[in-house]
């Protein structure tokens, strides 16, 4: 299935498809490490829901909920899903 990083529930993953955006934030997503292929997991949610932490390529990264908005992931189950017809 897929669906923007914001509505991820805590401990979730997946693996990014797209990153959308106008060019600053698609940049500095990028130079953060989140681009297509790249596993993610949200870790948690401050106590108003924004910002998000995730871990991505091995670190914890701090993201705005308009960031995470721009996003688009496949989850977990659609990745194994798919490895799994291969």
């Amino acid at each position: 299935m897929q669906k923007t990083l914001d509505k991820f529930a805590i401990g979730e993953r997946g693996v990014v498809k797209a990153v959308a955006g106008e060019g600053k934030i698609k940049r500095r997503l990028f130079d953060m490490g989140i681009t297509p292929g790249a596993e993610i997991m949200l870790r948690k949610r401050a106590p108003l829901g924004d910002p998000l932490e995730i871990t991505v390529r091995g670190y914890e990264l701090s993201l705005r909920i308009t960031e995470a908005q721009c996003v688009t992931m496949n989850t977990a189950d659609e990745t194994t899903a798919g490895e799994a017809k291969q």
